[in-house]
């Protein structure tokens, strides 16, 4: 009976680590998946010094207070 109780234990062991193997696998080539996609559509409006706004791109900029505040 002892035998008996050990075996279901394995067995039950061995079926999950089975569901999460083929979980982490699929998780895996989602994430790959979103990666290429990402990699794939780099964005156009992103310019060299990291601003998001192309028409003020590497201009000067008024902070709050109306001074020029240099981009970088």
């Amino acid at each position: 009976m002892a035998d008996e109780n050990d075996t279901n234990a394995r067995q039950a062991r061995a079926s999950r680590d089975d569901r999460l193997k083929s979980a982490l696998r699929e998780n895996l080539k989602r994430r790959k998946a979103q990666a290429r996609a990402r990699a794939a559509s780099a964005d156009p409006s992103q310019v060299d010094d990291g601003s998001l706004d192309e028409g003020t791109a590497g201009q000067d900029r008024l902070d709050k207070t109306g001074d020029r505040k240099t981009s970088g």
